[in-house]
């Protein structure tokens, strides 16, 4: 897992609250056997006519918020089925970071496993940001993660908190393999030692 670093991006704001999995990516491009291939599938019922055609007025399609790296969001937001497809497709298309007032747990969970920083905020701050962007075009955040704030184009900050083990995981790029191997050395010896005792019963 990439490490993830401090970044200024543009936001992208999805005004929908209970924004399920299934909306997230579609049920029928699942079938895909690797991880890659699912951004340009992403919100693609809600991006695409039945005929393939773009739809203009979904906010991914306008060109003011192309190359967006951070999504802006409502309540709940990931909710429904338990597919990390959901998270692997919002990666895929560019986004770093998302922000809500509330995600759908297993979704959260997921974001950390796959280099994505959810970051919760009040619901007044959420929707103070979705005015600011509504408002001047090429609205864009910083994000810092160490420091743990958003800071937005006039220098205002706001604070986020975050839990302090998948603070480190993002920032040193280690996810469940990733922090598993950093016990290589204990696993060996436990094994060692497993194979030691069954020799002495044998």
């Amino acid at each position: 897992m990439e490490r993830f670093r401090n970044f200024t991006g543009i936001v992208a704001p999805l005004d929908r609250i209970n924004v399920d999995t299934d909306q997230i990516i579609p049920k029928q491009f699942l079938k895909l056997m690797q991880r890659t291939g699912f951004g340009k599938y992403l919100f693609y019922e809600w991006r695409f006519e039945r005929d393939g055609r773009v739809k203009a007025d979904f906010v991914l399609n306008n060109p003011r918020f192309g190359g967006a790296k951070i999504l802006l969001t409502r309540v709940n937001f990931g909710c429904g089925s338990s597919r990390e497809h959901a998270v692997w497709a919002l990666s895929e298309y560019g986004f770093r970071t998302l922000i809500a007032p509330s995600y759908a747990d297993i979704f959260y969970n997921n974001c950390f496993k796959n280099g994505i920083l959810p970051i919760i905020l009040a619901q007044a701050d959420v929707d103070q940001l979705f005015n600011e962007v509504a408002k001047q075009e090429g609205y864009s955040l910083e994000v810092d993660l160490p420091e743990q704030t958003i800071r937005k184009p006039n220098g205002e900050t706001i604070h986020f908190d975050i839990d302090s083990f998948r603070k480190k995981s993002l920032l040193e790029g280690l996810d469940e393999i990733a922090l598993t191997l950093q016990l290589d050395a204990k696993i060996r010896d436990y094994e060692m030692t497993l194979s030691g005792f069954q020799l002495a019963r044998d």
